[in-house]
């Protein structure tokens, strides 16, 4: 009888850790699986992170390019103003001195011709 049982307790001995073993070996899987998920979940996550990022950064340079624009074409209009007052300041003045430069030439040759008559 001896001879018997243990034979049979080292195969039910045998099965039951068969058993554990494809226990395991599932719950090995399935953690496998998981961890996989996991790092496809991240993976996933961080290209969504580098897509925003980009996204924002782009909109960043776009919004400084433009405000860049503004400020040049700012800039070229204040001077054209300034240009323009100038000019016409130079005009006026220009002007104001051919007028007194006319009066002075009138007078003179008044004088002039009064000179002759007397």
């Amino acid at each position: 009888m001896k001879k018997f049982l243990a034979p049979a307790l080292a195969l039910v001995a045998a099965t039951g850790l068969a058993a554990c073993s494809q226990k395991t070996q599932d719950q090995a899987a399935a953690t496998a699986d998981n961890a996989a998920a996991d790092t496809a979940a991240t993976t996933d996550n961080a290209t969504d992170d580098v897509g925003a990022a980009t996204d924002n950064a782009l909109d960043s340079a776009e919004q400084s390019t433009d405000e860049a624009g503004r400020s040049v074409s700012n800039g070229v209009n204040n001077a054209g103003r300034s240009i323009e007052n100038g000019a016409d300041k130079a005009g006026a003045a220009i002007g104001n001195a051919a007028d007194k430069a006319a009066d002075a030439t009138g007078g003179a040759l008044e004088k002039a011709g009064k000179a002759l008559k007397d």
